[in-house]
């Protein structure tokens, strides 16, 4: 465990711009984003397909160059060089979200956990770190899963799997991309039940990258929303799912089984990316500027024309909406 002070990772002004086929503008997938995640602490990214989440966590991760802006762990900023990126990704692991596609299906489950130690050249003892990792996981007793194959597993066995192949290096930080999303009901919560442990036994932090808000409620200390390459809500997890400021955060929660009143339906897609609008860029999906609410407030015309400052990151509430900022201030 790092004893930094200050946030284990952190991004500060990070862009990241693909470049356009055949001529075309180019997309900005990330768009100055400023995300930190504290060391013990398990931060949600939510937001749309689409929205940019998933290259963002690649960006964290150095699987992508950012454009501009900087990536830091522990106080340090991200080298890219390959020799330093393989000790950053001993300390900073990624989880995916199938697991049969993370696992090789020629591989024991054995093997799939040491491939780490052996890509790093661990001098310790192999067998005990992987018997170590798959028992952290939840497959006991790890020796019973030696010498298993992937399509002799359950999914949510898959997924500790995974999971132990993440652990055995020892990592500060986990960057879970959907680690839920292919699994029934009850595995879902299993697993989750499972970060959490992670969290609390070993000081373990978690970026979870989902498209779901009833699942940061079950697991998440605090939650970023993002959309269009921006993040426009953060806060803490009762702030932001309790007393959602943003209109699109209001209907991300809209939908979820357990939440009172009607649906928000959210009309038309996505803007393309290398097709930003002027103002904000929710604006033209807003159902609070459709109702009149942002006429009302006096803040209409500066939804569709001026674009909301970049949030800082930290742990604060902060949301980038004009209706919200105005409602909040008178």
């Amino acid at each position: 465990m790092t004893t930094t002070p200050g946030p284990l990772l952190s991004a500060a002004g990070l862009h990241v711009t693909f470049p356009g086929r055949r001529g075309a503008a180019p997309a900005q997938a990330v768009d100055g984003v400023e995300l930190t995640v504290g060391a013990g602490e398990i931060v949600a990214l939510v937001g749309e397909s689409g929205c940019g989440k998933t290259t963002l966590a690649r960006a964290l991760l150095g699987l992508v160059v950012p454009t501009a802006g900087c990536v830091s762990f522990a106080g340090r900023p991200l080298d890219h060089r390959p020799r330093a990126l393989k000790a950053y990704r001993r300390r900073v692991q990624l989880v995916l979200q199938d697991p049969s596609g993370s696992l090789n299906p020629r591989h024991t489950v054995y093997d799939a956990v040491a491939e780490g130690l052996r890509i790093h050249g661990s001098p310790c003892d192999e067998r005990e770190l992987v018997a170590d990792a798959l028992s952290r996981a939840g497959l006991r007793p790890p020796e019973r899963f030696f010498l298993r194959y992937p399509h002799e597993l359950s999914g949510g066995q898959r997924q500790r799997v995974v999971i132990a192949g993440a652990l055995v290096l020892s990592p500060e930080l986990i960057v879970a991309d959907e680690p839920v999303a292919s699994l029934d009901a009850s595995v879902r919560g299993e697993i989750l039940a499972l970060l959490l442990r992670l969290r609390d036994e070993l000081g373990l932090s978690a970026l979870v990258v989902t498209h779901d808000l009833g699942l940061a409620w079950n697991i998440a200390d605090r939650v970023a929303v993002m959309y269009l390459g921006r993040i426009v809500e953060t806060g803490p997890v009762e702030d932001v799912l309790i007393r959602p400021q943003h209109p699109y955060t209001q209907a991300l929660l809209s939908v979820l089984p357990e939440s009172p009143g009607d649906p928000v339906v959210l009309t038309g897609e996505p803007p393309d990316p290398a097709r930003i609008p002027g103002g904000c860029r929710f604006h033209a999906r807003c159902h609070i500027l459709a109702s009149g609410e942002a006429d009302r407030a006096g803040v209409a015309e500066r939804c569709r024309t001026d674009d909301p400052p970049v949030l800082a990151g930290g742990p604060a509430a902060r949301v980038a909406c004009h209706w919200a900022t105005a409602v909040r201030a008178g």
